[in-house]
C-alpha cells in the first residue's frame, strides 16, 4: 500500500513538470512569433510610406538632432545671456574737429574695436564737419559713447537700437547640428552603395544638404559677429569761431586813389553830358535869345558910336 502511494506521488510530479514544460515552451514560440511579426510589420510600414531602411535611418536621425536641438533652444532661452544686436548714432557738437577726430580713433583702437568709415568736410576755410562709423566691442559699446559725449560740447543726437537675435541663433544651431548628422549618415550610406543609381541619388542628396550646411553656417557667423562688434556712427561738427575781419578797403591806399579818380570821372562825365544834353535840347531859345542880345548889343555899339562922333566934331 505504501508502495503504490510513493508510485502515484512520482507520477503526478512528472506529470506536472511535463505540463509546466510544455506551457512554458508554447508561450515563448508565440512571444518569438509576435516579435517577429511585429518588426515584418515595421519593415513593411516603412516600405509604405516610401522610405528606403537607409533613408529611414538618415530621418530618425534628424528627427532625434531636431529633438534634442530644441531641448538646447529651450534651455538656453532660459538663460539670463542674450544675443542682440547694437547699433547707435550720435550727433555732437565740439571745439576742435581735428582733435575730436584722434581722440575717437585712439579711444576705438584702446577698447579693440576698429574705424569703418569717415569723412570730412571744411566751410569756409576754417569751419569742419564730418561722419565717422566704427565697430566695437559690445562689452565696450556703452563705455565708448559716454567717451564720445565727454568730448562735445553739446549732445544734438543720440539714439540706440538694439535687435534680440537669440532665437534665430539657437535654431540656427539645433539646423546645423541636424544637418550634419544627415550629411555624416549620407556619407555613409555613399560608401556602402553598390548600384550606379543609388550612388547618384545619394550624392545628389548630399550636396543639397551640404549646400545648406554653408548657408545655416554663414549666416551663424553673421550674427556672431553683429552681435560681437556694435555699429556706432558719430557725426562731428566744430563750433564756428567768430574772427573779427580786416577792412582791407580802409587799408589799401591805391585802391582808394582809383576809387576817387574814378569818381571824378564819373561827375565831369555827368556834367559834360549834362551841358550837351542842355544846349542842344534848348537850341532854339538858345538862337532865338542869341539873335535878341545880337539885335541889342548892335545897336547900343551903334549909339555908342554916333555919340563918339558927336564929340570929336564939337571938340574940333
Amino acid at each position: 500500500m505504501l508502495k503504490k502511494i510513493l508510485y502515484m506521488g512520482i507520477l503526478g510530479v512528472f506529470l506536472i513538470a511535463g505540463c509546466s514544460g510544455g506551457m512554458s515552451q508554447d508561450e515563448s514560440q508565440k512571444s518569438s512569433e509576435g516579435e517577429m511579426n511585429s518588426a515584418s510589420d515595421m519593415e513593411n510600414v516603412s516600405e509604405d510610406i516610401g522610405f528606403s531602411k537607409g533613408e529611414k535611418q538618415v530621418a530618425d536621425a534628424g528627427e532625434k538632432a531636431t529633438a534634442e536641438g530644441q531641448s538646447d533652444k529651450d534651455g538656453a532661452q532660459s538663460t539670463d545671456q542674450r544675443m542682440v544686436i547694437y547699433n547707435a548714432e550720435m550727433d555732437i557738437r565740439v571745439d576742435n574737429f581735428e582733435k575730436a577726430r584722434n581722440a575717437l580713433e585712439q579711444q576705438a583702437k584702446a577698447y579693440k574695436g576698429y574705424i569703418v568709415q569717415s569723412n570730412s568736410t571744411r566751410y569756409d576755410g576754417e569751419q569742419q564737419s564730418g561722419t565717422m562709423t566704427f565697430r566695437i566691442p559690445q562689452e565696450h559699446f556703452h563705455a565708448f559713447l559716454n567717451d564720445a559725449e565727454g568730448l562735445s560740447v553739446q549732445v544734438n543726437n543720440r539714439q540706440v537700437s538694439g535687435q534680440d537675435v537669440t532665437e534665430e541663433y539657437v535654431d540656427l544651431e539645433s539646423r546645423l547640428k541636424s544637418k550634419k548628422i544627415v550629411e555624416a549618415r549620407l556619407i555613409d550610406f555613399m560608401k556602402q552603395a553598390q548600384k550606379t543609381e543609388d550612388l547618384l541619388k545619394i550624392s545628389s542628396d548630399l550636396a543639397e544638404v551640404q549646400e545648406q550646411i554653408e548657408q545655416i553656417a554663414g549666416r551663424k557667423k553673421f550674427l556672431e559677429n553683429q552681435t560681437a562688434l556694435s555699429t556706432v556712427t558719430i557725426t562731428l561738427q566744430e563750433n564756428e569761431v567768430p574772427v573779427p575781419k580786416i577792412d582791407n578797403d580802409s587799408l589799401n591806399t591805391w585802391q582808394k586813389i582809383k576809387k576817387q579818380f574814378a569818381d571824378n570821372i564819373n561827375i565831369l562825365l555827368a556834367a559834360g553830358s549834362g551841358m550837351i544834353v542842355f544846349l542842344i535840347g534848348n537850341l532854339p531859345i538858345l538862337i532865338i535869345v542869341g539873335v535878341f542880345v545880337a539885335v541889342i548889343l548892335f545897336f547900343v555899339r551903334r549909339k555908342a558910336g554916333t555919340k563918339q562922333k558927336s564929340n570929336i566934331d564939337s571938340n574940333s
